[in-house]
């Protein structure tokens, strides 16, 4: 990584999902990998599972002295409503990620570098539905520079379950190659 780094990022969803797995890891990958700071601020609705829940992430080379995002940089939804509640907060240039099958985004959005992936449905050709998480991990790590690719394979091996390390990182790849398909303009 080069240059000043600082990245918002809100990672959006439902109660079950892995959300704040995922904004763990993103925390793991930035500080014990990258060797830089990072924050992590959880949110839960009144019923845990099944409910809104989102992660706020910080990424910086500096420290970080307030640790909530309002406008991020980067907005990862993987619900509907999860988009609804965030989308206008994503910063004009901001990068958008959402699940195909479970996010329908607002048509003719320009301010925002929007891509999409059917990372549920991916997750479930490799086996479990509840690794679209991971697979959208994978998916961030090719089309941004928040941290480094390797940092954050390295933070979903020690961070997921004893036993499941080979399969999440498979699905990690798969959103990988998806998108770095994407960035190329062949998938």
């Amino acid at each position: 990584m080069s240059g000043e780094v600082y990245h918002e990022i809100i990672i959006s969803g439902y109660g079950g999902q892995g959300v704040i797995l995922n904004g763990s890891i993103l925390g793991k990958a930035a500080t014990i990998y990258d060797k830089i700071n990072a924050t992590l601020v959880q949110s839960y609705g009144p019923e845990a599972r099944g409910g809104a829940c989102s992660a706020h992430v910080i990424i910086s080379e500096e420290t970080i002295s307030y640790p909530y995002v309002h406008n991020p940089h980067i907005l990862i939804s993987m619900s509907q409503e999860a988009y609804e509640n965030n989308i206008d907060s994503l910063r004009d240039g901001g990068l958008l990620l959402t699940d195909t099958d479970l996010v329908k985004r607002r048509k003719n959005d320009e301010r925002h570098v929007s891509y999409s992936i059917p990372a549920t449905r991916m997750a479930e050709k490799l086996g479990n539905k509840m690794m679209a998480n991971i697979v959208i991990l994978g998916y961030l790590a090719s089309l941004s520079d928040a941290v480094n690719a390797e940092s954050l394979r390295n933070a979903v091996e020690k961070s997921v379950p004893k036993g499941t390390e080979e399969k999440n990182l498979k699905a990690f790849e798969k959103g990988y190659k998806r998108g770095e398909k994407q960035k190329s303009g062949t998938g």
